[in-house]
């Protein structure tokens, strides 16, 4: 989700024109909901958290020892998530899973996971494969896309050349949201290249792309405008968001649109998915920065927004939907991970300080990507059960 915003946030007109060099969209914002938020700055004392010894259930991931305490700001409430979360922790080159009570249950990478010559940077979303085995993570600002085994802590998996950007055999430029589909393929936006691709341990050239290089604004299936995210949908389809111009498509197997929209008054969209059925989250990469539940049509049928206190956002890249209608968020910028009830517009977790990066436990610096586990992951809750056909579409 990186590289699209390492650039200066120009206006739409703007956006429209440019192509393949990582546009972005202006930073303007509508009014919207009255927030509230807890206090969010401070976390609780609490001690080390000790190696823990049993399984995450549906995962490869270990569990928390019982009654281990955790880190997490004053006010959190660990009953609003279903399970611990995989944090893609960019500026600390690093993933990390917290429990609900913000214990830190699997950090990667330790000493002696990489291989000899491997590196790991910049990671920037991450994703849980259907099986619970593996994690898919982009390393966007390096071109590259790594599949990780939990259990053993091994690269297993990797496309693309790190520091090395292209459009030929194994190369990508600033690849976004991969996640595996159940024929083990993983689908993933290539936002430089202005394509949509789906690629494959066994081969060295995507199994399907769709998109042309070079040419990056909106007319789908043949443009895409620097797409930031593909994500499955329960009934098979894609829906794909595009940075310029502000745009979210549903796409089937076929190539065939079936809508597409403008989320409303959203300045920078960022990885739109299915909230529940009919209605779809996005989140506003922008400063301040918002989260907006829509529909098809386009119209607005939620809105976080504050402009000011503890709720504002500061470059916020994934909401998700949890089982309870929470939304689950990265604000990226003010180095926290929250959940927000959005029936009482208020935050209602926390991990990580506002405003403050770091390392230690409580702590992130620049989170860019979060899954929960399974069997609430984004690849459980989309309920996938078939690749798509094979070939350009």
């Amino acid at each position: 989700m990186t590289a699209r915003r390492t650039v200066p946030l120009v206006v739409a007109a703007v956006l429209l024109l440019t192509a393949c060099t990582g546009p972005a969209a202006n930073s303007a914002k509508s009014p919207g909901l009255p927030t509230t938020a807890p206090p969010a700055s401070a976390t609780s004392a609490a001690s080390a958290t000790p190696a823990p010894t049993t399984a995450t259930p549906g995962s490869a991931f270990p569990a928390a020892v019982p009654g281990t305490p955790g880190k997490l700001a004053p006010g959190s409430n660990p009953a609003v998530l279903p399970g611990p979360i995989v944090i893609a922790d960019r500026n600390n080159n690093r993933l990390v899973v917290v429990s609900p009570h913000g214990q830190v249950l699997w950090q990667w990478p330790q000493p002696g996971d990489l291989a000899p010559g491997q590196t790991f940077r910049v990671p920037d979303d991450v994703f849980v494969t259907p099986d619970g085995k593996d994690v898919v993570v982009t390393e966007e600002d390096v071109f590259a896309i790594t599949e990780i085994d939990i259990a053993t802590r091994k690269i297993v998996w990797r496309y693309g050349l790190p520091g090395h950007h292209g459009s030929g055999p194994n190369r990508l430029w600033n690849p976004d949201d991969a996640l595996m589909l159940p024929d083990r393929s993983v689908v993933a936006a290539d936002i430089k290249n202005c394509r949509l691709v789906d690629l494959s341990s066994a081969s060295r050239s995507p199994l399907w792309t769709m998109g042309t290089i070079g040419s990056c604004h909106h007319a789908p299936p043949t443009y895409f405008g620097s797409p930031n995210g593909v994500f499955p949908l329960p009934d098979g389809n894609f829906l794909v968001t595009e940075i310029n111009g502000d745009w979210v498509d549903e796409i089937n197997r076929r190539g065939r649109v079936l809508w597409a929209t403008h989320p409303p008054a959203v300045a920078y969209p960022s990885d739109a998915h299915q909230y529940k059925p009919g209605k779809y989250v996005v989140a506003d990469y922008s400063d301040p920065g918002q989260v907006v539940i829509f529909d098809a049509s386009g119209k607005t049928i939620w809105r976080w927004n504050p402009s000011s206190g503890r709720g504002r956002l500061t470059y916020p890249s994934l909401a998700v939907g949890l089982p309870n209608g929470d939304i689950l968020l990265n604000d990226d910028s003010n180095h926290r991970v929250i959940v927000i009830d959005p029936k009482t517009n208020t935050v209602v977790w926390q991990y990580g300080h506002t405003g403050r990066p770091g390392r230690g436990t409580g702590y992130l610096n620049h989170p860019d990507g979060l899954d929960p586990l399974p069997p609430f992951s984004l690849a459980d809750t989309v309920g996938l059960t078939a690749p798509p056909r094979r070939g350009r579409w």
